[in-house]
């Protein structure tokens, strides 16, 4: 996807006050009507699968906008609607990031099945696989556990970083519950092979490989405070984390 293109590392590196280095990325979006398209299909994509539209619009006397915005997409005026909205956006950026530019296999099967739109996902809000040995196990295969956070309203300084980290803690006890749901999917969707990917991961005991948890921090540029924000941010009881925070340029 070319937006990831995007997604500019400033090389600036901030540090926590434990002392973690924070990796620093601004969105420059460009002119680009054809990158654009592609993006907001691949978005939407995340909610409704364009295969599926037609026949779910059938009955609710919609058009295919009106059932995206009514029914699937979050709210953009009515709380908490925003909130969630920029918390998906947030997310399905990062997803992105870790697919298209880190090379990790991340399905995205996160917020199709809501049953209240204006509602967070339940579970790791991004999980990712990479896998150097399809036909066996490799003590290099990588399981990225990523949370984030995001701030794209407002005008005061927020540490999100510092919440995103915080609630990464989480991810011990929600990780084989969200496999368990990401492989229940893929075999419903038809996808076996995709789902003994999964599978591959559920048992770290017998099957061990490693961990990459991460936490991520998404602002827009008027919320973006920079230095003085993280290095009020702790982050010593999650060991080997990569912080990255993406400023955005919107």
């Amino acid at each position: 996807m070319k937006h990831t293109d995007w997604l500019i590392d400033t090389k600036a590196r901030l540090k926590t006050a434990d002392g973690k280095t924070v990796r620093v990325f601004e969105f420059r979006h460009q002119k680009s009507d054809k990158v654009l398209s592609d993006w907001a299909k691949h978005f939407r994509n995340h909610y409704c699968s364009d295969a599926d539209i037609d026949t779910l619009i059938k009955g609710t006397g919609y058009s295919k906008a009106e059932y995206l915005t009514e029914i699937k997409f979050p709210d953009g005026k009515v709380k908490p609607g925003p909130s969630i909205r920029a918390g998906d956006f947030g997310e399905i950026l990062v997803a992105d990031y870790l697919q298209y530019v880190m090379n990790y296999w991340v399905p995205r099967i996160r917020y199709c099945d809501k049953v209240i739109r204006n509602e967070s996902s339940k579970g790791c809000d991004i999980i990712g696989f990479k896998i150097f040995n399809e036909k066996g196990i490799s003590s290099r295969d990588t399981l990225a556990v990523y949370e984030t956070k995001a701030k794209f309203s407002g005008n005061k300084p927020k540490n999100r970083l510092q919440d995103a980290v915080q609630d990464s803690m989480k991810d011990v006890t929600r990780k084989p519950e969200s496999l368990n749901f990401i492989k229940q999917k893929l075999i419903q969707k038809d996808q076996s092979e995709n789902a003994s990917r999964v599978e591959r991961f559920q048992d770290p005991q017998d099957r061990p490989y490693k961990e990459m948890p991460g936490a991520v921090a998404l602002f827009s540029t008027a919320c973006y405070w920079g230095a003085p924000i993280f290095s009020t941010t702790y982050n010593e009881r999650v060991p080997a984390f990569t912080l990255d925070c993406p400023a955005s340029s919107a």
